[in-house]
């Protein structure tokens, strides 16, 4: 990724929720939904186009193996090394635009 080119947000949500553990796709959809504080939904079209994106650039891999007692249908994923260095280079350069934010929000209270 170019260090000055945004992250689509669903990406980055889906990254995130994948940087703790392996999840299935409604799994995802729903982690996704929680640390996004509801806004951000994913519909099964946008989920799974957004999961085969992310699988072509290598972010993420589908596993083959299932966790035990869970169905074979389900299809499960977890993030790359190469994803975790996209979702850290993403969350660095969130970081420094947010300090930018407060920054010129701070020097605007003092006029």
């Amino acid at each position: 990724m170019r260090a000055d080119a945004a992250l689509k947000p669903h990406w980055f949500y889906i990254l995130l929720a994948l940087a703790d553990d392996d999840r299935h796709g409604l799994a995802i959809a729903r982690d996704v939904q929680a640390l996004s504080d509801g806004a951000v939904r994913l519909w099964p079209a946008t989920l799974y186009g957004s999961l085969d994106e992310l699988r072509a650039r290598r972010w993420i891999e589908e596993l083959e193996e299932h966790p035990a007692q869970e169905s074979e249908r389900r299809r499960y994923y977890r993030i790359t090394r190469i994803g975790r260095a996209v979702l850290t280079d993403e969350a660095d350069r969130l970081g420094r635009l947010a300090r930018l934010a407060r920054m010129r929000a701070r020097t605007g209270d003092a006029r």
